[in-house]
């Protein structure tokens, strides 16, 4: 359908449909071939006012895997004396087209779990999570390694680093509100098998040493739990199982005919 002249709008440009038309094939042709372009080229949607001497022509792509995009001919007219000219042409998503997301920058996009064998994840400038190693921590576990090794590593967990893997896994699968902490006999706190963490971590986490445990190796919460805990112990019990005794009263005797 065409839209209604206006002053920003003027009939010549409203009405050329046709050349808008022609514009948008020749482009499409030069992917699917000029008998494939006139097909991919549907009805004409609507024709937009771009300003005094400029209208936009929307036409619906037919072609497949375009649903719902438009290509856009924008015609413009310089006045008295000149001819229609094509200015742009090309394909787009309409309101209900199916495109791609939106672009995330990689280092917004990777996931825990994501690296592989061999990939590389540098750490990118300013993370907070990290400070420099030459500076005094207020953790003595930190400080105690860069005694012993001298300078230390050049790098360390700042305050803020430690809170934000704190705050992870206690929110995890190995925390507190967890399916299998709620179902656990005791929590990990009293378990033998934990391996507490070093310095400020040292009350809130450790490490699970339990082979038989979904937790093994893992890092857990103190309040954390699961069957495999150091103090379950199992009720004894019969290994032989015992029939229970039935007595049947219902039962007529005859008197033996050798009795």
């Amino acid at each position: 359908m065409n839209a209604v002249p206006t002053l920003d709008a003027p009939t010549r440009l409203v009405d050329a449909v046709a050349q808008a038309r022609s514009a948008a094939v020749d482009e499409a042709a030069a992917d699917l071939g000029r008998q494939a372009a006139a097909d991919a080229v549907g009805e004409h949607l609507e024709a937009v006012a771009e300003g005094p001497g400029a209208v936009t022509h929307y036409f619906a792509a037919t072609q497949g895997g375009y649903r719902g995009w438009r290509w856009s001919v924008t015609l413009g007219w310089a006045g008295d004396d000149t001819p229609v000219t094509v200015s742009e042409v090309v394909l787009l998503p309409g309101p209900d087209a199916l495109v791609a997301p939106e672009w995330v920058p990689w280092h917004e996009r990777v996931r825990p779990g994501d690296l592989g064998v061999g990939d590389l994840l540098p750490t990118p400038d300013g993370d907070e999570r990290l400070v420099p190693g030459y500076l005094a921590s207020d953790d003595p576990a930190i400080e105690e390694v860069a005694r012993e090794v001298g300078l230390g590593r050049s790098k360390v967990l700042s305050r803020a680093g430690r809170e934000s893997a704190a705050r992870r896994w206690h929110d995890g699968p190995h925390g507190p509100r967890s399916d299998m902490a709620r179902s656990a006999p005791a929590p990990c706190v009293t378990c033998g098998f934990l391996l507490p963490l070093a310095g400020s971590m040292r009350g809130a986490f450790g490490v699970c040493g339990n082979e038989y445990s979904p937790a093994d190796g893992a890092v857990v919460d103190v309040a954390f739990g699961c069957g495999a805990h150091s103090d379950v112990q199992l009720e004894p019990a019969s290994p032989v199982a015992v029939a229970e005794l039935v007595y049947d009263d219902g039962v007529d005797l005859e008197p033996s005919a050798n009795a």
